[in-house]
């Protein structure tokens, strides 16, 4: 997902959307460690997604924010 999609996304749609790459991120790594995963590539797009999303997620609490201005 492009970063510029998950801007456009309201603050509950993101926070559902960090939740489900959280959940997709663990089954991921479960079936990689079981040795069940066969697109281990998939691994890293979802890692780079969910930082994605909590880096926007960051941006809009410190935007929301103004006790960090100085």
């Amino acid at each position: 997902m492009r970063t510029s999609e998950l801007r456009d996304l309201d603050d509950n749609e993101l926070r559902k959307r960090v939740a489900e790459l959280s959940k997709e991120l663990f089954g991921l790594r479960f079936a990689n460690a079981t040795g069940e995963l066969d697109d281990t590539a998939g691994l890293g797009r979802t890692r780079r997604d969910l930082a994605r999303a909590l880096t926007v997620t960051r941006e809009r609490e410190l935007r929301a924010s103004p006790s960090n201005q100085r």
